[in-house]
């Protein structure tokens, strides 16, 4: 394209002085890059040969698209000042024939396909090339092999990360205790037999939670440590460490040398944030830290959860944004960067261009030192660096070919970025707010719209639409409030940043001040913590989606064609109306309209059993937005949407059968903006973590935690029932059991003319106990089968009771198998209708007499 013909595509008069006034991208870059990646992906986890031969391929392939004739002209193009291409010969001293017209463009056109295939083929062997090497190096020497034997070793190791924690996860009837875990280096092995041998093999230690848990998460990177532990393999195939490594008992770490010193005054500057937030809200004390330096250890599950529902998480890792937010500071909007007018810090101080950019380069290294020099700081700096470089210079044309650099050379760096969601992400939103974000920033400006809130508007749906299909493999979700909630955030993340770094620099010197700065800090941060917590509290801020690679293309196909729809649809000011209006009752679905819409849930329901998947969460009515809630299911967020459904507003009674984490995990979803009177328990605190997390969830929420009683009797308006088990006070004999099941707390309820048993989990021993201590137990219009449907069922009682609706709370594809055929044949041949959540859905059950029906929603 001619230098008119830029001028054209710029809008702009010929001749202006404007940085912008530019072509169109440059991709020569992308098809290396984009090979480079997919090369080293490919190939880890490979076996050498494979990986050898498949590099060897690429290499000779692309040699002959280099060296034969037929494929790669012998001259090559010049371009000639009307931008026709003139020809001269490579070889030779002389200036040579020239050929120019359309014979030379023939010539250009061959060779260029041909170049540009073997550099695809060159960079794909490379990419394929340091895959394998980096492969073989975790592969050699005897930690794999240790590993698949589960061995006992003592080992010298060199921490090579800080402590990280994870969250507690459901499994079963378990929840996964929260672990720490950190990278490290095996130095020196000690083998079972004795024998010891010198290496650098990289291991993932995973710190079991324990009485030294403290003492692990203040180790530094560079700290070497001696333990004792179990080798077992790497979590998942194709990782860069070769075995994960189990430290033996509950004993503080044994440290045998010191970390360095730049890693010293790191930990020190961090530590400083850290005290310097002591005294803030419990949001802005945990986010703020993350926001500025990526220290999450103070997010609670369930913050990190309202983060995740917002498509905010990205705010609290580092990322490119933060070193981005820290120069423009010195260098000014980025428009200006080479103007004389130049804003920011540097002019103010009289700091001369040269200067400031050996300042910003500074500014790089301290922020890649504080926060750690790890790959996804290193990948965030770098990223930062080439985003506000393009942006800064006014010379979006160049933004392309250097992101692709910085990919190129990163993923030949560290082949395992070629399989980081973060890195895909972080390249990703990248390209879109520098692509995509500008045109779209600028067709919202024509239709009249602010400037920077267009440009912010742009860029958050620009990463949100290109970054959503890589989301849809991480969780089965879409975030219907991403793009709002982002916006909302994004105007407090700026000043937040700068002042959490300030405060961080200034904490080693003047406390005082610092935490001065860190309370100032902390209203941006707060308000931040507040918009994730509110986007995720509305009834539709995520809506499921198939998940895997075809959820992914699926809703890539799709983002692809409501694109042009937008575009459509913005001339059209009735129809964009109408659209904004039904995503506005898609995210806040009001119960009335659900109801009209879904006829979910049915007009007079008395009785709602919840799909929380494997787990129990069962709610009675009492009233108008009032009902007694037994069990909370192992997920808070599928617990709050179906009391959301019912239109629970007031729960005077949360009953908790027992402490196993898929009847109690849910807990914080159900307190969340609801008022509870009181959380009643079983009188057996097993399993004893679980037992601890809701009376501490409870605590925070302010409501109280008893026991219930046995032969407790309790009435809401039309609604009784009284506790039948477990034993072990007044009304019924015995020992309360020890298993945690079999403590289960069963209720026999009435509610206007309709009977229910709710026996919780319990198991046949427990069940025949209770039929021996009620023998007058009568039948009932509702059995909640116990143990979600399992084979250990009593048939005695089943006998008993009769009931006309058997309701199962089962999760889909359980690997237990529930509910047993044995089981539901039982219940069918007693005449009962068999229902269940993992194929009607959650169940409301209505009427009473011969109009008692049970009503699934699916």
């Amino acid at each position: 394209m001619s230098a008119p013909d830029i001028h054209a595509a710029s809008g702009r008069r010929l001749g202006l002085s404007d940085p912008r006034q530019e072509g169109p991208a440059d991709l020569r870059l992308l098809g290396p890059a984009a090979a480079a990646w997919a090369g080293a992906g490919l190939a880890l986890g490979v076996p050498g040969r494979w990986v050898a031969m498949g590099a060897g391929l690429c290499l000779g392939v692309a040699m002959i698209l280099l060296a034969v004739p037929g494929l790669r002209s012998s001259r090559r193009a010049v371009p000639g000042l009307d931008g026709s291409a003139a020809w001269g010969a490579q070889g030779g001293t002389g200036g040579g024939a020239r050929e120019g017209g359309p014979a030379g463009a023939v010539r250009a056109r061959r060779r260029l396909p041909a170049t540009a295939a073997a550099a695809v083929l060159l960079c794909t062997a490379a990419g394929a090339a340091s895959a394998g090497l980096h492969g073989a190096d975790v592969r050699r020497g005897p930690v794999p092999g240790l590993a698949g034997r589960f061995a006992r070793v003592e080992a010298e190791i060199t921490l090579t990360s800080d402590a990280r924690r994870t969250f507690p996860r459901v499994r079963g009837d378990h929840s996964t205790p929260a672990s720490l875990l950190l990278d490290a280096e095996v130095t020196l092995l000690t083998r079972p037999d004795g024998t010891a041998v010198r290496l650098r093999t990289p291991v993932l230690v995973i710190v079991p939670p324990g009485r030294a848990t403290a003492a692990w998460q203040r180790l530094l990177p560079s700290t070497r440590l001696r333990i004792a532990g179990r080798l077992a393999p790497s979590l998942h195939k194709g990782e860069r460490t070769a075995a994960v490594l189990r430290p033996d008992g509950k004993a503080p770490p044994r440290v045998t040398g010191p970390p360095s010193l730049l890693q010293r005054t790191a930990g020190r500057l961090r530590a400083g944030l850290r005290e310097a937030t002591d005294g803030l809200g419990p949001d802005a004390r945990a986010l703020l830290p993350g926001l500025v330096v990526g220290d999450t250890s103070r997010v609670t599950p369930e913050l990190h959860d309202a983060f995740r529902a917002t498509d905010l998480t990205h705010l609290m890792a580092v990322s490119g944004s933060n070193l981005s937010i820290l120069l423009v500071l010195l260098i000014g909007p980025p428009g200006r960067a080479l103007r004389a007018e130049r804003g920011g810090l540097a002019p103010r101080f009289g700091i001369s261009l040269r200067t400031t950019a050996v300042l910003g380069g500074g500014l790089t290294l301290a922020f890649v030192l504080v926060c750690r020099p790890e790959p996804s700081v290193l990948r965030a700096a770098a990223c930062g660096l080439i985003t506000l470089l393009a942006i800064g210079t006014g010379r979006r044309r160049t933004l392309i070919p250097a992101l692709c650099a910085a990919v190129l050379l990163l993923v030949l760096y560290d082949p395992w970025l070629a399989r980081s969601y973060g890195f895909i992400l972080s390249v990703l939103a990248t390209g879109a707010l520098l692509t995509l974000a500008p045109r779209w920033g600028e067709a919202l400006r024509r239709r009249r719209v602010p400037p920077r809130l267009a440009e912010a508007l742009a860029a958050a749906a620009a990463a949100q639409a290109v970054c959503s299909p890589v989301v849809v493999l991480l969780a089965s979700r879409v975030s219907l409030v991403a793009v709002p909630c982002n916006l909302l955030a994004e105007f407090a993340v700026a000043p937040a940043t700068v002042l959490g770094f300030a405060a961080l620099a200034v904490a080693p010197v003047a406390m005082p001040v610092a935490g001065l700065l860190a309370r100032v800090a902390g209203w941006p941060a707060g308000w931040i913590a507040s918009v994730a917590r509110t986007g995720a509290a509305f009834p539709g801020a995520e809506a499921d989606w198939p998940g895997g690679p075809t959820g992914a293309a699926l809703l890539a196909v799709l983002t692809l064609v409501l694109v042009p729809v937008a575009r459509w649809t913005a001339r059209r000011p009735w129809v964009c109306s109408a659209a904004a209006l039904l995503l506005v009752l898609a995210v806040l679905r009001p119960a009335p309209l659900t109801r009209v819409l879904t006829g979910w849930p049915p007009p007079g329901w008395v009785f709602a059993m919840c799909d929380v998947g494997q787990g129990d969460a069962l709610v009675l009515a009492a009233g108008r937005g009032t009902g007694v809630v037994v069990d909370v299911g192992p997920d808070p967020r599928l617990a709050d949407r179906c009391l959301r459904e019912l239109g629970i507003s007031r729960i005077p009674l949360l009953l908790l059968t027992h402490f196993h984490a898929d009847h109690v995990r849910g807990l914080p979803g159900v307190l969340r903006g609801r008022t509870v009177g009181a959380v009643q328990t079983t009188s057996l605190d097993e399993p004893p973590e679980q037992a601890a997390f809701v009376r501490r969830t409870a605590a925070r929420a302010r409501v109280p935690v008893m026991r219930a009683a046995p032969g407790e009797r309790r009435r809401i308006g039309t609604l009784d029932w009284q506790v039948l088990w477990p034993p072990g006070a007044a009304g019924v004999a015995g020992p309360v059991p020890q298993d945690p099941n079999d403590a289960s707390v069963t209720l026999f309820v009435r509610a206007g003319g309709l009977t229910l048993l709710l026996p919780g989990d319990l198991e046949p021993p427990a069940q025949q106990a209770l039929l021996r201590s009620h023998p007058e137990l009568p039948r009932v219009d509702v059995l909640k089968v116990a143990h979600h449907g399992s084979a250990h069922q009593d048939s005695a009682l089943l006998r008993a009771v009769r009931p006309r609706f058997a309701l199962v709370s089962v999760g889909r594809d359980n690997p237990y198998g529930h509910p047993a055929p044995r089981t539901v044949d039982a219940l069918t041949g007693q005449g009962a209708v068999v229902l269940r959540t993992d194929r009607d859905g959650a169940i409301a059950v209505t009427g009473k007499g011969s109009g008692l029906r049970a009503v699934g929603r699916s």
